[in-house]
């Protein structure tokens, strides 16, 4: 903070500081920290129950305020919190701010605590949201508040709960949201913040006991800490100096003879589609994070609009909606050369007094523009006539932007009385997704009742559909989906039951690559760690990503101690990936950390699937973050910038379908058993446990980590200093054997070892293309081949080990003559 913003906080524009015209008719001292004085002045209230106001000059509310000020307090204040829970326990915390005026105050607290999700209490009622909560503010001029977290299981965690408030001064707020929310919710921990602990030595003793008799620890923080000293005739001799004042006229109500401006313009902020517009139905860290995407260029739209020659701008927030402003004036005031102002209207009725020692100095009234629920009344915007300010940016939710906004007499029309350049800014309220969609996603299937896999190691964004029948033979599939009569995942092949001899091959190859494998894992997780996230979200897709998923995670866990989540998500070629999926991932976590995983590349058909499929997403959810890169053990095909090696060699776990995926079949997708709500769906085959290798595989594999550790370390050096730019070579060589052999469809083309491992198993193949000399990663192709009657085909220049070709327009039987496809 700058010593000429210091020294404004500290004893007002004049030198004086804002508190002393009350304390002087009032009686009322303010003790305390040394520098309370310059966080707090006093004005006097229009309310019968609390004579004085505590006026934060620090909260953007009353007084008009650097946004980086007052955003950096809050922020200061969450990375206390950070501190006195440790890492551990914050990354459980959920933060609720007070409405209205600590709604801004308790986001910024969350931003510091960095990963905690933010609610906020709110007096706006809204139809069709369950009240997950509600309490009283016993001093407030409007009491009710309710809790309404579009996500029911918001504040049902057992982590620690953060409270934060603007000032504290008898703490009966907050003990009366604990007791009604620990009643629901019971939790071991709370943390109170706020900017001021104003409160006597009997409430805080209070406070202690009520810990006690609940069983929690309740732990305060505050940027300071003093009491307000009050006699005993305080309130009637305040409720006397207000009626005086108000009916001699002495008041300054901001609406003197100043020139009309020009005509209120509205701009458009292009604000992101489904973002929230606050905490007031929860706020994520992927929310956070698509926020901070696009603050830059939503600030540069009101930086643009302003005129030419602009000093000393306010961007004035309304009543509860403070953190937009906040966070928009804080962009703006980096990014242009004016002075910058950040404050809020409010419901809070105060008496103004034009005196360098009172802290309200003017006062704009209108009339309430958002239907409240609570009937018509009155609204203020304090300190802003007589400010300076040769333009001010109201922002408003579009709730708020009702006729009430335009009329005469309203917000705007008062601004546009006091400065020459009033814009508007609307942010679409946020309508929960409780509202749009019927039903909320569930949480995701683990082991063992959902795959063998342990509990820990996976959780499936996906619907059991075990008990459905879904099977068909090979050949039926194959002709349906040439013929256009189904898509692929429609339908599941028959489960492929190995021989004793394919068995004993996959051991063979097991023990054979397990080390390469190991050095690959290894090598792709570290690259993902040192360039993707320090704590990714691992997002397997389904299913031959999700065994290199376990080991990446493995791995983590192996070399550096990280605990990394890890789910698997379906994604079907020509219809994307589950959306639905999505949108629980980007709930739960920050979409940038999310790493999709799969097992190889082949053409690349699924990077390109996955990239056209985060693209639409973000265009129909307005959630952005997501980056398509796909993570693979093996890029053979070299279509990935993030990978273990670009060898093509046997991955055993290609060789076999459910028994080394955790049992679980692949993904379905059919509309009759998927609705628009549901998650993609798949199969359990509990009965094939008999045959099951998927633990035996993974602990294979990372029993082989210690062993490769110095390898991978190199070979980490080595891929850094490499250009990886994908060069796609896979693809073209895929398209040029699909002319050559008259397929002319490379979805019939599967390229590299994994994939005509799965054209041999699950479709109808028709010849296998082997590059002259492979060895052993072979073996167990030419025994399927061999088994299948399919013919392999030895060619000189291949840049792949293999190349399986499916059947071309298949009807039972059909073949040409000289080999190639023919036109049935």
């Amino acid at each position: 903070m700058n010593n000429a913003v210091n020294d404004r906080i500290r004893s007002g524009s004049d030198g004086v500081w804002s508190g002393s015209w009350v304390a002087e008719r009032l009686g009322i001292e303010l003790r305390g920290d040394d520098g309370l004085p310059g966080l707090l002045g006093l004005a006097l209230r229009r309310n019968p129950k609390r004579a004085h106001l505590l006026v934060s000059n620090v909260l953007g509310k009353h007084v008009p305020q650097s946004p980086t000020v007052v955003y950096d307090y809050g922020h200061r204040l969450g990375r206390r919190v950070f501190a006195l829970l440790g890492e551990a326990e914050a990354a459980g915390a959920v933060v609720l701010g007070y409405a209205e005026t600590a709604t801004g105050l308790g986001h910024a607290v969350a931003d510091g605590l960095g990963t905690a999700p933010y609610l906020h209490s709110t007096r706006r009622p809204v139809a069709g949201v369950a009240r997950a909560g509600g309490f009283e503010e016993s001093h407030s001029h409007a009491t009710s508040h309710l809790l309404l977290p579009e996500d029911p299981g918001l504040l049902a965690g057992d982590g620690p709960l953060v409270l934060v408030d603007d000032e504290f001064s008898t703490g009966n707020t907050v003990l009366n949201t604990i007791r009604d929310l620990h009643e629901r919710y019971p939790r071991r921990r709370y943390v109170v913040v706020a900017l001021v602990d104003m409160r006597s030595p009997g409430d805080a003793a209070r406070m202690e006991r009520f810990a006690g008799e609940i069983g929690a620890r309740v732990d305060l923080i505050a940027a300071a800490s003093g009491v307000v000293r009050l006699p005993e005739d305080v309130l009637e001799k305040g409720q006397q100096l207000v009626a005086r004042y108000e009916s001699a006229g002495h008041e300054s109500a901001g609406c003197g003879s100043v020139a009309a401006g020009r005509s209120p313009r509205q701009l458009d902020l292009s604000w992101p589609v489904g973002l929230p517009d606050g905490g007031r139905h929860g706020f994520t860290p992927a929310h956070r994070a698509r926020l901070e995407a696009a603050l830059p260029a939503m600030a540069a739209r009101i930086a643009e609009a302003l005129p030419a020659g602009t000093r000393r701008v306010l961007v004035l927030g309304f009543e509860e909606l403070m953190y937009a402003p906040l966070r928009l004036a804080r962009q703006l005031e980096q990014g242009i050369d004016a002075e910058v102002r950040f404050s809020t209207t409010t419901r809070s009725p105060v008496l103004a007094v034009d005196d360098p020692g009172y802290a309200i100095r003017t006062r704009l009234v209108f009339p309430a523009h958002d239907d409240p629920a609570d009937g018509p009344g009155e609204r203020y915007a304090y300190n802003v006539a007589g400010g300076g300010f040769d333009a001010v940016v109201a922002v408003v939710d579009s709730v708020a932007d009702t006729p009430a906004l335009h009329a005469p007499g309203s917000l705007l029309a008062r601004l546009a009385a006091h400065t020459p350049n009033v814009l508007l800014a609307v942010v679409p309220s946020y309508v929960p997704h409780a509202l749009e969609r019927p039903a909320m996603l569930p949480e995701p299937l683990r082991g063992p009742a959902f795959s063998s896999y342990a509990p820990d190691e996976i959780g499936w964004l996906l619907q059991d559909l075990s008990d459905v029948t879904l099977e068909a033979p090979t050949e039926e599939r194959e002709e349906a989906i040439q013929s256009g009569g189904a898509h692929y995942a429609e339908s599941l092949p028959v489960e492929y039951q190995p021989s004793e001899q394919y068995q004993k091959l996959f051991h063979a190859a097991l023990d054979d690559s397990g080390g390469r494998i190991a050095q690959a894992v290894g090598v792709v997780t570290e690259t993902v760690l040192a360039e993707r996230s320090p704590r990714p979200v691992l997002v397997s897709l389904a299913r031959a990503g999700t065994p290199v998923g376990i080991l990446m995670r493995r791995w983590a866990r192996f070399r550096h101690g990280l605990d990394l989540p890890h789910y698997a998500v379906s994604i079907v070629r020509g219809r994307g990936i589950d959306a639905n999926a999505l949108r629980w991932l980007a709930a739960h976590h920050d979409p940038r950390d999310v790493v999709f995983v799969d097992g190889w590349t082949g053409k690349g058909a699924i990077t390109r699937e996955l990239e056209q499929a985060v693209e639409e997403f973000e265009k129909t959810e307005g959630v952005s973050g997501f980056d398509p890169e796909i993570a693979v053990l093996a890029d053979p095909g070299s279509c990935v910038r993030t990978y273990g090696t670009r060898e093509d060699f046997l991955i055993p776990s290609a060789c076999l379908n459910s028994t080394v995926s955790g049992l679980i079949s692949r993904t379905v997708l059919r509309a009759d058993l998927v609705g628009p709500d549901d998650f993609h769906g798949a199969k359990f085959y509990r009965e094939l446990a008999g045959a099951d290798v998927s633990v035996a595989f993974l602990d294979a594999v990372s029993a082989r980590f210690p062993e490769v550790a110095d390898a991978v370390e190199e070979a980490v050096k080595e891929l850094m200093a490499e250009d990886r730019t994908p060069t796609w070579a896979g693809w073209r060589a895929v398209e040029r054997i699909s002319e050559e052999y008259g397929i002319h469809d490379v979805n019939l083309v599967k390229p590299g070892v994994g994939e005509t491992t799965r054209v041999l198993l699950r479709r109808v193949p028709w010849k296998v293309l082997a590059r002259q000399g492979a060895g052993a990663d072979l073996d167990h192709v030419r025994l399927l081949a061999g088994q299948r009657g399919v013919p392999v085909e030895e060619i000189g220049e291949l840049p792949y080990t293999c190349v399986g070709l499916i059947h071309p327009q298949y009807t039972r039987g059909a073949t040409g003559a000289d080999g190639k496809a023919v036109n049935v």
